[in-house]
This record gives structure tokens, sequence and C-alpha cells, in this order.
């Protein structure tokens, strides 16, 4: 394995005389490079007499092929972040401020320790040096890591991946793999799923897949995992497996394309709602003042007054899209959750009535007071209670419920219904603006429901069963502004 150090300081030095010192039986470490802004730099210097590549700056490491690893020994996290940003992915990068400790511990006592203790399976992993092995794994490595035999079994596991499956080491040595990180009873398979330890096992060769793992509350999380082949002898005997949590990359992505969707249908919406709101208005006063010089029974009055209806039609159609289009930043001040809770009940209970449509309020005492725009957290109430009302059939229920989420630190209110609940087809795209499956309704509702969230910092979320309701579950952090009048 060849290995560039950005940073030439003692600890570059410390680990070149390590590395010196100890020859490697199975994975051979070499360092090739070495980068610091310092001329004079004890690392810097020890590599230069050894012959090495040194440059004052580490972007030159990128366009090298011969680099595997890249250790970063500033502790400057704007380095390390910018190194991740701009290696190849074939490259592994680790940093960590306390690395330097690695290759303090004591080889033979180490190696001789963890051989009794864990390594019954294979030798081939323990042959590397163990207290490199153990630091990086632990200390360096910010990636989960296992180690896996030949025939499924865990033979090793760090510390940041017993800490989100909540297990400990015990519990997870001797385990087959997938039993711990898929919670199924067979190994992986299939294309969209495959089995990275039958890869290394077929073709002796590093594997790169996705996966989704389930963690200690059986949450799923997409990982990208990277593996690589132990062997001993000549002999494929098992593999390391290094995965790293993508989940949230993929949801910022996922929120930053929808913010710049959003914005562009806004700026679509405003022209729009603006270009026809005044034909709009000449069309139904016409419409009005034709009617007006017309007899009841004559058949152009219907007629014009079926003109007048689809003109007001339209107008409502033009007015949310106003309303969607001109999302402004909330005003926020301290307030109560619960009190605009029962404003909207008292607002939506005449169509609840209409709709033979019982709401029930089950609110949490002494809620702390969040920083809101309270019209804005109406509008937003109002809109999914009037949604739950409209799926609901006669003699249904609406809830609406307030509690302290003491986990996320944040309030949540829960408008849930015994309606006939939302496809799995559906599920995805009900935030969309336009999207609806009611014969009324524009599609944007939601759409500015779930802005008005955003902008608060909180999160909206939906669980639904078909003919079992729906419900959806708004998060308004504590700590989210302050307020405005201040």
């Amino acid at each position: 394995m060849n290995v560039a150090i950005v940073g030439g300081g003692d600890g570059c030095r410390m680990l070149l005389e390590f590395v010196d010192k100890h020859s490697f039986r199975e994975i051979t470490l070499h360092v090739v490079a070495v980068a610091d802004e310092r001329d004079d730099a004890p690392g810097l210097l020890m590599a230069k007499k050894k012959g090495l590549f040194v440059t004052a700056d580490y972007n030159d490491f990128f366009d090298r092929d011969d680099i595997d690893l890249i250790i970063e020994l500033t502790g400057n996290q704007d380095t390390y972040y910018d190194i991740l940003g701009k290696k190849k992915k074939t490259v592994r990068a680790i940093d960590r401020k306390t690395a330097m400790i690695f290759w303090e511990f004591t080889l033979a006592s180490r190696i001789e320790q963890q051989t009794k203790r864990e390594l019954q399976e294979t030798k081939a992993v323990y042959n590397v040096t163990f207290s490199i092995y153990d630091a990086i794994v632990n200390e360096l490595i910010h990636d989960d890591v296992l180690v896996i035999s030949a025939n499924y079994r865990v033979i090793d596991i760090n510390n940041a991946l017993l800490n989100k499956l909540g297990l400990t080491r015990e519990e997870a040595i001797g385990q087959h793999c997938y039993e711990i990180t898929h919670k199924r009873s067979t190994p992986c398979s299939g294309v969209d799923h495959p089995c990275p330890l039958q890869e290394v096992l077929k073709t002796g060769k590093p594997f790169q897949a996705s996966h989704v793992h389930l963690d200690k509350g059986n949450k799923e999380l997409l990982f990208s995992i990277s593996c690589y082949p132990l062997i001993d002898n000549g002999e494929v005997i098992g593999m390391i497996e290094m995965a790293r949590d993508i989940t949230k990359d993929l949801e910022f992505q996922k929120v930053v394309m929808q913010q710049d969707k959003m914005a562009s249908i806004g700026r679509l919406a405003a022209g729009v709602a603006h270009e026809i709101n005044n034909p709009l208005t000449t069309i139904l006063t016409s419409a009005m003042l034709v009617q007006e010089d017309t007899e009841p029974d004559d058949p152009n009055y219907s007629e014009m007054q079926t003109i007048a209806n689809e003109a007001l039609r339209c107008r409502k159609i033009v007015s949310s899209l106003l309303d969607f289009a001109r999302q402004t930043k909330p005003t926020k001040k301290l307030g109560g959750v619960n009190d605009v809770i029962k404003e909207c009940i008292i607002l939506t209970r005449k169509q609840a009535a209409f709709n033979d449509v019982i709401v029930e309020e089950n609110l949490a005492e002494d809620l702390p007071p969040v920083y809101m725009d309270k019209d804005q957290i109406e509008q937003a109430l109002i809109n999914l209670t009037l949604n739950a009302i409209e799926a609901t059939a006669p003699g249904g229920k609406v809830s609406i419920d307030s509690q302290f989420n003491s986990e996320t630190e944040s309030v949540e209110i829960t408008v849930s219904d015994t309606g006939k609940g939302i496809s799995e087809g559906d599920m995805n795209r009900i935030f969309d603006p336009f999207f609806t499956t009611s014969e009324s309704g524009t599609g944007l509702g939601l759409a500015i429901t779930h802005g008005i969230i955003e902008q608060h910092g909180g999160t909206i979320d939906v669980e639904s069963k078909l003919g079992q309701g729906t419900s959806f579950t708004i998060r308004l952090p504590l700590d989210n502004g302050e307020d405005d009048d201040h």
C-alpha cells in the first residue's frame, strides 16, 4: 500500500522511522510522498534524504496514480475536507488529531494479545502490525470497518460500527456479517444487492458496491462499500469491508434539487398567474354583466353562470399560484404551538361538520414555546387539516396532536385521519407542485406547506396505508432563530 503524507512535522518523521524499522508480512506499507509548506519541516527533510517525492502543495498528489492512501497529519479539518473533495475515488483518506499515537503502542504485545483474543479463523489480518491496524481501524478511519472470514463470520469490527449497531464486540464477533448489518438469515444476493464477499472470493480483487444497512432502530441507511481481499499463501481467506454512510449526502442532494425545482416553479407560477389574472377579471365581469341583462329563463342565463363559475375556479387556481410563488421568509416570534392548533380547529370546524367528520385534539401540556411565524404555521396546519377532512369519509375522525420530543429538541404536531390513505406510488410525489388526487384541488397546498416548514428549519414527514388513513408529522426545532423584533 503506497502512502502519501500531508504535514511534514515530527509526526511524519516518527511515522517514516516506524515504517523503516518494521517489516510487514501481508500488507506492505510504502511512504512515497510528503507535502508541507515549510522547507525545514523535519519529516520533509527526512523524506528528501530518503529520495521520496516532496512538495509544498499537497494538490500535487491528486494527479499521481501510485497513491493508495493519504494520511492528513496537520490536524486541520479544512485541509482534510479539501483532500476528501479532490482525491480520486480509488484513494482512501484518513485524518485524526491523535494519529501519532498508533505507532507508540507496543508492537509485539498488541499483536500477541489480539491474536490470542480474537484471531482464531485467520492469521492474515494480524500479520499486519497490530498497532497500525488498531489505530487506523478504530482511531483514524471514520468509516465502518468489518473483517470477515470466507464463511461470512465477523472476525473483527471497529468501534464506529459497533456504536451504530448498538452491539458490544463480544456480541458481534463470530456472527454472520449479514445477520448484524442486514438483519437477515441468508447472505446478500441479487443485482441490486450483491454480496461483496462472494465477489472478492470469486475474483480475488477489491470490490465496490452500495448496500442498504439497518441501524439499531431498524432504520434504513444507504452505504457505499469498498472491500479488499485478505490473502494467505496465495488464497483469499476473507476480506476487509469499509462502509461509509452516504444517506445524509443523498438527502442533502435531494433537498438542494427540490429547492431549485421549487424556486424555478415559483418564478414560473408568478409570471403565469399575473398574466392570466387580468383576462380572467375581464371574462368574469363580462359574464356577470351579460347575466344581469338576461332573464333567468333565457338559456343564455345558465351559460353565463357556467362561465362565471369556471372563471371563479380559475381565479382560485391563480390565487393558489400566487401564494405558492410568493413564499416569503417567515417573521418569527416566540409563541405557543397549541394556541395555533386551537385556532386552526376553530377555522376548519364548519368544513368538518359539513363533511360529517369529527376533529379531535390531543395537546400536550407545558409545551416549550417555539420561534415561528404564527400566520404561516397556521396556514400550513389548515392545509393539512382540510386535506385530512376531505380524505375522510362521513363518520370518520381527524386528530391533531402535539408533543415535545426531547431527543430532537423539537415540538411535534401530528395531523392524522382515518381516511382512504395514500398509495405507495404517490407517496414520493405528494409535495410536488400541482400534484393532486383531488378533483377540486390545485396540487399546491402541500407544496406550500412543505416550503413553510422548511423555512422554519423544521421537517414534515408522512406515513400512510391504503384504507387505514394518513398521518403528517411536523417537527419545529426550539432553536431555529431569534425573535425578529429583537
